[in-house]
């Protein structure tokens, strides 16, 4: 009895001392992978588009999507380095035109000197647009909501003059960034809403891996441009096209 005790005290100071150790490494993590689940409701946005006018091709078109795109990306993420791709493929979609804006955007970050290289394809032209990560200016909560296991804080914010952000970040994983463009709060960003332009963005997982550095490398393929640049070549072609250019134009430059 005396050894049976023993080692069921051993096994007990094991099973606490294993959890403990991934409390910590929750606590400071500092690499890994995260699975963002981006959410679009594409009737929502038809229907601003058309303005509360009658628009029979537009009803056509509504009976022939999903009412959400559903798409996901991966972020790989290594202390202040990070790389946002595209992930699995989802074969529910329904969108007869297509990639979306936005759908296939690889995004690299070094967060530390605040260095982004993004490659956007927009129709047939890739874009490689070298710039500085969008400052934004977060304003901090009370609210929090638990997403992929992870006890998050909501942050608000408006970028591009007028688009609302609503945002939630865990101080458990130390990488100050997030997904597409978002970053800037004390810790990861795991869930991104845009209200207004019925797009989100939340973390489905978070796993503990191992990323090497050739896993971070920066997108190379397109004309070369900056974050001005792009907008004043989408500008030229989207802006005569009235709510569903600017919708464009917001889609891409996010």
């Amino acid at each position: 009895m005396k050894n049976i005790s023993i080692r069921l005290r051993l096994t007990v100071i094991v099973i606490l001392a294993a959890l403990s150790a991934q409390a910590q490494q929750a606590m400071f993590l500092q690499q890994g992978r995260i699975e963002f689940e981006k959410r679009v409701n594409q009737h929502a946005r038809m229907d601003e588009m058309r303005n509360g006018q009658e628009n029979s091709w537009t009803d056509a078109l509504r009976k022939s999507t999903s009412q959400y795109l559903v798409t996901y990306f991966d972020y790989s993420f290594s202390r202040n380095t990070s790389l946002y791709k595209p992930g699995r493929d989802n074969p529910d979609n329904k969108n007869p035109f297509g990639a979306t804006p936005a759908e296939v955007n690889i995004v690299y970050s070094r967060l530390d000197s605040m260095e982004s290289i993004s490659q956007k394809k927009v129709f047939e032209q890739t874009y490689l647009i070298k710039d500085s990560i969008r400052n934004i200016h977060w304003k901090i909560t009370e609210e929090t909501r638990k997403i992929a296991g992870f006890d998050c804080r909501r942050a608000n914010a408006v970028i591009m003059d007028s688009i609302y952000v609503v945002a939630f970040y865990t101080d458990a994983i130390i990488t100050p960034g997030g997904p597409e463009s978002f970053s800037g709060l004390p810790g990861m960003i795991l869930g991104v809403a845009l209200p207004h332009e019925h797009i989100t963005w939340f973390a489905t997982k978070v796993l503990v891996d191992d990323i090497k550095a050739e896993a971070l490398k920066p997108p190379s393929k397109g004309k070369e441009t900056n974050a001005k640049g792009i907008k004043e070549d989408i500008t030229k072609i989207l802006g005569r096209w009235g709510n569903y250019g600017q919708a464009y134009i917001k889609a891409i430059m996010l």
